[in-house]
């Protein structure tokens, strides 16, 4: 099976997985999925990714609000990267 194209990757819309909660856990002080078996703790850059996983935005979208929310640039591959992986471990779908 061959990877989407790159405009494919852009236009999905993810959500995070129903069976996780996303929550910020101040004793953690980050971002975590919660999961009946257990809990996820993410980084910050997996945090804010996953905190604009709703559902409504496209990837291409997530992206723009990253670059804008953290004044930067070229964040696409660094964002579809962690979203393979993310669909990998069933964290977000779509």
């Amino acid at each position: 099976m061959n990877a989407p194209a790159a405009s494919e990757a852009n236009d999905a819309v993810p959500a995070v997985n129903r069976h996780f909660r996303l929550q910020w856990e101040e004793a953690q002080n980050s971002w975590v999925l919660l999961y009946p078996e257990g809990m996820v703790k993410l980084n910050q850059s997996a945090g804010e990714i996953l905190r604009r996983c709703d559902g409504q935005r496209n990837v291409a979208a997530i992206v723009a609000d990253l670059e804008a929310a953290f004044n930067a640039t070229g964040l696409a591959a660094d964002v579809q990267a962690f979203l393979d992986m993310a669909r990998k471990q069933r964290w977000v779908v779509g």
